[in-house]
């Protein structure tokens, strides 16, 4: 006999254990599921069923366990505050005019850096001087599309 069959709680914890470890090489909740149904044939093992139950008593416990826990855990996953990176975090941040903006270009720092910058199109006034608040529309390649953010700071000067 072999240890296994005299003592099938442990082999069902190293099982659980096996899948978890796969869990955290994957992450896609399917291992942790299935460890869970282990967990399951485990506690059959520890109550002294037979071995035909346990597997089913953990078979059963995977199925609900993939087919009803792990979308509620995925939909809580998915849930949370999407954090906008790169140039899609600058969109809608406001920057001042280091250099005079027109349609065709000028300085402006956002976000703490410097950035070539044009006056979105059919913007008034059509020149933004420097000291002026402005608000990102878009990004364009390495270039910001501004906009006043209060036209009456356009013709602020720096002090």
């Amino acid at each position: 006999m072999n240890w296994l069959t005299e003592h099938p709680v442990l082999g069902w914890l190293a099982l659980a254990l096996a899948l978890g470890v796969a869990e955290m090489a994957t992450l896609d909740f399917i291992f942790v599921m299935l460890a869970g149904g282990a967990l399951a044939g485990s506690l059959a093992a520890a109550l002294g069923l037979g071995y035909e139950t346990q597997i089913v008593v953990a078979v059963v416990a995977a199925l609900l366990l993939l087919g009803l826990g792990r979308p509620i855990v995925l939909r809580k996953m998915r849930s949370g505050e999407v954090t906008l990176t790169g140039t899609a975090a600058l969109v809608g941040r406001e920057g001042l005019v280091l250099e005079t903006v027109t349609s065709t270009g000028g300085r402006v720092k956002l976000g703490g850096e410097v950035w070539s910058a044009r006056t979105a199109p059919h913007a008034r006034p059509p020149a933004l001087l420097p000291g002026a608040s402005v608000r990102v529309l878009s990004i364009e390649g390495a270039t910001a599309l501004v906009v006043p953010t209060d036209p009456d700071e356009t013709e602020m000067r720096p002090s």
